[in-house]
């Protein structure tokens, strides 16, 4: 793993520790990380994450979400009926909902059931591309930058956990979410000032 991802997954981890939540990683199967890679065209960095840290049991809490990584077992099988056809196929052209077949789901909410995905069409220099969030139960999916790198969303995952050490995790009430959307604001600009813009953080 090269350094920027190894740093934001020590962050992560710390901040999981921090919160006490309990999450268990392990190490994907060489030969899915190569199917994985073939069949999807998985940016470097995603498919160094899951050969080192495969999320088999991660979730992650602050006051405003709950983000549940997909473990790699399970990753082509969330793909059904999204970047995947009824009979396993690869879609190739934009679903009428606007689902993009670039589009790979990594986690969902917790909370809400909204997927994360990563957008493989904008791979970059590094190996490495955006991850995007959607409501779902819409007629059309209308996605939101949550990070500009995968690298980056840990690193944001990280920093959410982070400021949410000072609130009430089990505490949803509207309020509560406001002002630790409002502390957290500034620390992801620090970091994904793009993302921060965005406003899927705060």
């Amino acid at each position: 793993m090269d350094s920027d991802l190894v740093e934001s997954i020590s962050a992560l981890k710390a901040s999981l520790k921090q919160l006490n939540l309990e999450s268990e990683f392990g190490n994907a199967d060489s030969e899915l990380l190569t199917m994985l890679k073939e069949r999807f065209g998985l940016p470097r960095r995603y498919l160094s994450f899951l050969e080192h840290c495969d999320p088999v049991r991660v979730e992650t809490a602050t006051p405003a979400e709950r983000i549940q990584f997909i473990p790699s077992s399970e990753l082509t099988a969330e793909q059904a009926d999204h970047c995947l056809g009824e009979d396993g196929s690869l879609i190739t052209k934009p679903a009428r909902n606007g689902w993009r077949p670039s589009w790979f789901i990594i986690g969902h909410s917790g909370l809400l059931g909204d997927p994360y995905f990563l957008d493989t069409s904008q791979v970059d220099a590094e190996g490495d591309c955006p991850v995007y969030s959607a409501m779902s139960g819409t007629e059309v999916w209308q996605p939101r930058l949550c990070a500009s790198s995968f690298a980056m969303f840990v690193r944001i995952l990280a920093i959410t956990m982070d400021v949410a050490e000072d609130f009430d995790l089990d505490d949803y009430d509207p309020d509560n979410e406001r002002v630790f959307r409002e502390a957290v604001g500034p620390r992801i600009r620090e970091v994904d000032p793009a993302a921060q813009k965005a406003g899927h953080w705060t």
